[in-house]
């Protein structure tokens, strides 16, 4: 039986600053060809995880592997597998994009030629063509986060670490970076991307650590995450609202769970823990003569896995909830 190479495998990873231990044993298992998400609330320990990870940082205990080299033991050969975009473009203001692209090539050992043919190409692949000679200082931060992107591939690295890519992005350019790391991903990489986004981390990753207080607090792929905190509930909405009575009543028959009724009585949600039984349900609303207008099935949300495993909000919720109270005070 072939296995899936690991690109990264972390084992009780420690990192204390002072009296706060900013991770705390963290383990994680990344397989070679995937994006794996480490979503978390700011100061959950992400970005000091992937600092220690990418060998800018040394574990205090713990330890850590990429494609096999030890982080500790081998930082150099570690270096040479990685490529690192961090929350911040690091990036000169007064060079322009393909002068920036062209320095970090050199810096990498590319020849002139190559590093200008390299510019050329990245530039292109991330839309920036018609900015290249433009200087930095006039670009948008979408901008400025693309060609920061394109700097970590020059050396086209197996591995990409990308810290927290799409925050204070608008979402247009938001969509743009998720295809990009689509396609970094298809054409051979593998990325670990840290993010307080659950859309981002729902719309990408394969698998999902949840960090919280510089521990792993649950991992899985984004259905079993989600199932990790319930089953789905099945939405009905009655044609009659005078026949819910009777339709709990079936419910309870049919599903062995109670129903829930919305307040105008029209609406029914019930836990589907076998869904096989649904059919049995509805026949026998048939068979009573209830009809329905409307009928879904909801999976919990991983906004609800967030908020059961860490008790707080992700930053999607909290903004939400920022935007409400600002309208409020308006």
């Amino acid at each position: 039986m072939t296995t899936t190479p690991l690109a990264v495998e972390a084992v009780g990873l420690v990192k204390t600053f002072g009296q706060n231990r900013a991770v705390d044993g963290v383990d994680l298992r990344v397989e070679a060809g995937t994006v794996y998400g480490v979503l978390g609330p700011n100061g959950a320990g992400k970005t000091t995880t992937i600092s220690m990870l990418a060998t800018l940082l040394r574990p205090d205990a713990g330890e850590a592997r990429v494609f096999g080299h030890d982080v500790r033991r081998e930082p150099q050969e570690v270096r040479r597998l990685i490529g690192v975009t961090g929350q911040y473009a690091s990036v000169d203001e007064t060079l322009s994009a393909t002068e920036n692209l062209v320095v970090f090539a050199r810096l990498l050992g590319l020849s002139r030629a190559e590093s200008k043919r390299k510019s050329t190409e990245l530039l292109e692949r991330f839309g920036l063509t018609e900015a290249a000679n433009r200087p930095l200082r006039a670009f948008s931060g979408g901008m400025r986060r693309r060609l920061d992107l394109a700097a970590s591939l020059i050396a086209q690295p197996p591995l990409i670490f990308l810290d927290e890519p799409t925050t204070g992005l608008d979402p247009r350019t938001r969509a743009q970076m998720w295809d990009t790391i689509r396609e970094l991903v298809t054409t051979g990489s593998t990325v670990l991307l840290t993010t307080q986004y659950l859309d981002e981390a729902d719309q990408l990753a394969d698998r999902i650590a949840v960090i919280d207080h510089g521990r792993v607090v649950a991992e899985g792929t984004s259905d079993e995450l989600k199932a990790s905190i319930g089953t789905a509930s099945l939405q009905l909405r009655l044609t009659d609202p005078l026949r819910v009575d009777a339709a709990r009543s079936l419910v309870r028959t049919a599903l062995g769970v109670e129903a829930v009724a919305s307040p105008e009585g029209a609406r029914l949600t019930a836990p589907m823990t076998d869904p096989d039984r649904v059919t049995d349900l509805l026949v026998s609303f048939r068979d009573a003569g209830i009809s329905l207008a409307e009928m879904s099935v909801q999976k919990p949300t991983l906004d609800e896995v967030f908020l059961t495993i860490t008790g707080s909000p992700t930053a999607d919720a909290a903004d939400t909830t920022d935007r409400e109270l600002e309208g409020s005070h308006a």
